[in-house]
């Protein structure tokens, strides 16, 4: 009498293509897997099934070796390019154990301990090494989402910080001049706005480092905001640092347009394109504004400067991170400024782009949701 697992080998070899047509078939019911070609669905797996033949064919209960020890970790990494969660990676093994199993109740073959030991413990296998890559992949990618907003933030703490230190020296030259100053109440007012932002900065990152979940990504909570007096808010706390400048901050938002967005998040995608364009536009202007696009349900913001402008071989590389503020030309700043910009935008769901001839200014222009009342 012939083997068991000899003959399961064989209806392996005889049916493969049929076993992995009907294989495709379950796994695109998962809901990563539904608009995956065959090539990037089937991965390693026709090796692997190639390398099972082998090992039920020598009889062999140890677990499949060769190449499928090697695969099926690329294999997890190749499902989490493809959106797969940890629960598919699982069920597509056992969804090509399923089939193994009906081919072989199909054609009336009765599995042997020995066979099910070789085909359950190839499959089981393939489960750790893929999951367990996948999960390691997933864990640096957590990781990195935390550093990488940490970093955001602690560049955020920047311009706050500026706006202290440019209204501190103010006060003090105002102070040895005369103590009545009018200008000295708008200077309290903007060191403690910028001190409160500091510590809403501080605190938040300190919370969402807590909580920050393993699938956790950029959270952003709508709401309908008023744009002119957030900007004019920005436009008084900036204030001191354009006024070192001599640069004049030009508030042009409609009184009436709204916008559908993160208020934490939108003051911060304003507050570095504004202190971006401030810090290029010496005895220059720079002009916010904004409009309703109504087809689109969108609300088009710009800042524009008619300042030094971007060289035209760096323009389009002005949202990469490590390459993105017009000062890392003069060598100066970390080039996180507009790679925060684009990532806050894009959580809206908004786009940003810019324009520049280099020595007459610049023009940044992002998209946000309009409000829907």
């Amino acid at each position: 009498m012939k083997d068991d697992w000899l003959e399961l080998a064989s209806l392996l070899q005889l049916n493969l293509d049929r076993l992995l047509a009907r294989w495709r078939e379950l796994l695109r019911q998962l809901p990563h897997a539904r608009k995956l070609d065959t090539p990037t669905l089937d991965d390693h797996i026709p090796e692997f099934l190639e390398a099972m033949v082998a090992a039920l064919q020598s009889g062999a209960e140890e677990s499949v070796s060769g190449e499928p020890s090697k695969d099926p970790p690329v294999h997890g990494l190749h499902r989490l390019a493809n959106g797969f969660d940890i629960v598919e990676v699982v069920a597509e093994y056992n969804l090509l154990r399923r089939c193994i199993f009906e081919l072989a109740d199909q054609n009336k073959l009765n599995l042997g301990f020995r066979t099910l030991n070789i085909v359950n413990g190839a499959l089981d296998q393939a489960i750790g090494l893929a999951v367990g890559t996948f999960a390691k992949q997933r864990e640096l990618e957590v990781q990195h989402r935390r550093e990488e907003y940490l970093s955001f933030v602690a560049h955020d703490l920047r311009t706050p910080l500026n706006v202290v230190a440019m209204a501190t020296t103010v006060l003090e030259t105002r102070l040895l001049e005369s103590q009545s100053s009018p200008e000295m109440p708008q200077l309290l007012k903007a060191l403690r706005r910028s001190v409160n932002h500091l510590d809403s900065l501080v605190s938040r990152v300190l919370d969402e480092n807590r909580h920050l979940e393993a699938d956790s990504g950029l959270k952003v909570e709508l709401r309908t905001l008023d744009l002119w007096p957030l900007v004019e808010g920005l436009n008084r706390d900036l204030q001191p640092i354009a006024n070192s400048g001599n640069t004049q901050l030009l508030n042009e938002v409609p009184d009436e347009l709204m916008v559908l967005a993160d208020a934490n998040l939108l003051r911060r995608i304003l507050q570095n394109l504004m202190a971006n364009a401030i810090r290029h536009t010496p005895n220059g202007k720079v002009r916010i504004g904004a409009r309703h696009l109504r087809e689109e349900a969108l609300v088009e913001c710009w800042i524009s400067d008619n300042g030094t402008g971007i060289p035209k071989d760096f323009v389009g590389k002005v949202f990469e991170k490590g390459k993105t503020e017009r000062a890392a030309v003069g060598g100066t700043g970390h080039g996180l400024g507009l790679a925060i910009v684009k990532t806050f935008v894009e959580a809206h769901g908004g786009t940003v782009s810019v324009e520049s001839t280099e020595g007459m200014g610049a023009t940044f222009t992002f998209t946000l949701p309009a409000s829907r009342s």
